[in-house]
């Protein structure tokens, strides 16, 4: 059975709609872990309880998120066999293993702690249940470790032969640590973090324009904005040394991102903004800034960037594509800065909790994590076409050999379904978040401990439970 163009167009959408909700759920678990983590130290500190409440709070959301990213990350695992036996076929040599260390080392280690964090408040001691959630949020961080290696594996492939049609791994420490993974591995981890910081400022703030000033409240939302203020300009140096990386061993990809077509001499200008034609081969209503690309990706005045026609046509990214999801990154980035700027200002002043337009900006700000998240995620992996394994395997050979029919009723049915259960997964999240910390539904205390009947449960997602 052949397969056609468009059933791998069908099928590279069908897993880039897998794949974006399944990055939501381990980006906002990644990020909670952590966070748990250290709401539970500060409570073991001081003994105050609202970080306890906060601790038990924030854990229901990340029962519902750690499930769901459980879920989804399975399909995905199937669909490599598929909708993408050629990869894996291929490849396998190398991500298999590398996967499999993933649910030896991280997987296992989250699942043996996690009912012991959820449920385990009355069941051990405060330092065993304090240890418990440190080794789920360490599993989350070793679990992006292993995924990172194997997808920065993709982007940039070392350490390896091919013998017999099949890649064959000649020098591990090459392929671990591949020179794209350590800022890769950096980036994603802090968009993690940002992702959650948002979305826990969001509820802060949420809760204090209905006229909470508890200690919960008041402490989340510092919290997060103290976190915004940290990594957010980290965040912005890390990327520009990826940029630096992506622009060595993927300079296509560079070159499709700015919009940039022809080769400038003593200078490359910078693209503010444009429509790249890929047919024409040009930007079209291009706004220029002369010499700022070379600035921001060489670090030099006078700096040459390839341009795409220098490219083969066939080995071109779509640039109409990732010159706009770049941009959605690197914009809401610069948004991400300048709100947790604002917020040290309205600290300094005393107005942190008080004034309303700023609590409204940071409710607006919440789903931006996940928003930049999805456009850099395509951006990288968009860039990357049209090879799955850059400069070594394309992605036309790659592909099963399904035809289109197959693969647009598989795409047809994951759509209904992922909106169905995942859909119900975002819409009890948000039911959580409305909610806030210390108050049910219908807006009575709830105690800061678990229910012992509770925690006996074997309920899936018991711990979200209201």
């Amino acid at each position: 059975m052949s397969m056609d163009a468009n059933a791998l167009d069908l099928s590279r959408l069908q897993f880039a709609f897998t794949v974006s909700f399944h990055i939501m759920f381990p980006a906002l678990s990644i990020g909670l872990a952590s966070f748990l983590a250290v709401l539970e130290g500060c409570y073991l500190k001081t003994g105050k309880p609202h970080y306890k409440e906060l601790c038990i709070y924030w854990s229901r959301i990340f029962a519902v998120g750690f499930g769901m990213g459980v879920v989804s990350g399975v399909v995905m695992a199937y669909e490599f066999g598929t909708n993408w036996s050629g990869f894996s076929s291929f490849a396998g040599p190398i991500t298999g293993p590398l996967l499999t260390y993933e649910v030896m080392t991280a997987f296992f280690l989250e699942a043996g702690f996690l009912g012991i964090m959820l449920f385990g408040w009355q069941k051990v001691g405060p330092k065993a249940h304090f240890a418990a959630t440190l080794l789920v949020a360490i599993g989350t961080l070793i679990s992006t470790f292993w995924i990172l290696s194997s997808n920065s594996w993709m982007q940039t492939p070392q350490g390896f032969s091919i013998e017999h049609g099949h890649v064959v791994p000649v020098d591990w420490f090459a392929v671990v640590f591949n020179p794209s993974f350590p800022y890769r591995l950096a980036h994603m981890t802090m968009a993690a973090f940002i992702v959650a910081a948002l979305i826990v400022a969001a509820t802060g703030g949420w809760h204090l324009l209905h006229g909470r000033r508890d200690p919960e409240v008041k402490t989340m939302y510092s919290m997060a904005l103290w976190l915004l203020l940290f990594l957010a300009p980290i965040q912005a140096f890390v990327g520009d040394q990826h940029g630096l990386n992506t622009r060595h061993y993927q300079p296509a990809k560079i070159a499709a991102i700015e919009g940039l077509w022809e080769t400038e001499k003593g200078g490359t200008a910078l693209n503010l903004i444009g429509f790249p034609d890929m047919q024409a081969e040009e930007t079209r209503y291009a706004i220029k800034i002369p010499h700022l690309g070379s600035l921001i990706l060489m670090h030099s005045w006078n700096g040459e960037i390839r341009g795409l026609k220098e490219f083969p046509k066939e080995d071109r990214p779509n640039s109409s594509l990732i010159f706009w999801t770049f941009r959605i990154m690197a914009g809401l980035g610069v948004l991400m800065i300048l709100t947790a700027i604002v917020g040290v200002i309205l600290r300094r002043g005393g107005k942190l909790f008080e004034f309303r337009p700023y609590q409204w900006l940071t409710v607006l700000m919440g789903p931006t994590g996940i928003i930049s998240l999805i456009a850099g995620w395509i951006t990288t992996e968009a860039g990357r076409q049209p090879w799955v394994v850059y400069g070594v395997l394309r992605t036309k050979d790659a592909v099963s050999p399904v035809t289109a029919q197959s693969a647009g009723v598989s795409l047809l049915v994951f759509v209904m379904v992922y909106f169905l259960v995942f859909g119900t997964g975002i819409y009890y999240i948000m039911k959580l978040i409305h909610a806030g910390p210390g108050q049910t539904d219908h807006g009575a205390p709830t105690p800061v401990h678990v229910d012992p009947a509770e925690a006996s449960g074997r309920r899936p997602l018991a711990a979200a439970t209201e």
